[in-house]
């Protein structure tokens, strides 16, 4: 699973039979059954529009996406949250997290291992805990943040739900490039052992991310820094 979810994020728009391919082409046995069930465990799929790509809940309802063409100028202005799954050594985890597009602060995280929506709601009350309150929160169209458990904290701080168009990552871009940064910079290289571990670990990166990490997008700045009340042009 360490394989598919390096290659996936590598390359994104693998669905499960080029997934297949491209194990089979490194030496791995692989089929397609078994390549598609564990993607669908690991909660991955081609970004790319086709009948793999991210399906909500049947009833739950489906807001428009808010932000195309917008410009992205201040703190506050979008919110976004997106699930990633987390490889370690000895088993997986499931990764929730809030970030400011803006400054691209992590405001809050969550682990499980399982993707119910709980942890979900748990970061984004978390985030909300803070007292600072988005104009607009964006997500993708995934049951977990389709549900009214999700949706109803949104709405009873009159915050406009925008949810990505189907097939679309690029819609949720700041997000998808902090799970790449994260995954290349901490999860692969530390090989975490456990759940124990990994959270103490994500910890400490979150506090570096935020805190010590410059950003040549933020004018060589921290996130910590632009959030908390810098400014620069994106």
């Amino acid at each position: 699973m360490r394989l598919i979810d390096e290659q996936y994020m590598r390359h994104p728009e693998f669905g499960y039979p080029r997934m297949t391919d491209w194990l089979r082409d490194e030496g791995h046995e692989a089929n397609h059954k078994r390549v598609a069930r564990l993607m669908r465990r690991m909660g991955i799929q081609a970004i790319t529009p086709g009948p793999h790509t991210s399906k909500p809940a049947p009833g739950h309802k489906i807001y428009p996406y808010l932000l195309r063409g917008v410009d992205i100028e201040r703190v506050g202005q979008v919110w976004s949250t997106d699930i990633t799954y987390i490889p370690m050594r000895h088993g997986f985890m499931y990764l929730s997290a809030v970030i400011d597009w803006y400054s691209r602060y992590v405001l809050a995280w969550e682990l499980s291992n399982t993707l119910e929506s709980l942890f979900c709601v748990a970061a984004l009350e978390r985030a909300l805990s803070q007292g600072m309150v988005p104009e607009v929160f964006n997500t993708d169209q995934g049951s977990q943040f389709t549900s009214e458990a999700f949706t109803s904290v949104l709405l009873g701080k009159e915050i406009a739900i925008s949810m990505d168009g189907r097939g679309r990552a690029l819609d949720n871009v700041f997000i998808e490039r902090f799970w790449w940064t994260l995954k290349y910079e901490e999860i692969y290289p530390k090989d975490y052992a456990d759940g124990r571990s990994l959270h103490h670990g994500l910890g400490n990166y979150f506090g570096y991310y935020n805190h010590e990490r410059k950003h040549s997008a933020l004018d060589k700045r921290t996130p910590g820094e632009v959030f908390l009340g810098g400014s620069v042009k994106i």
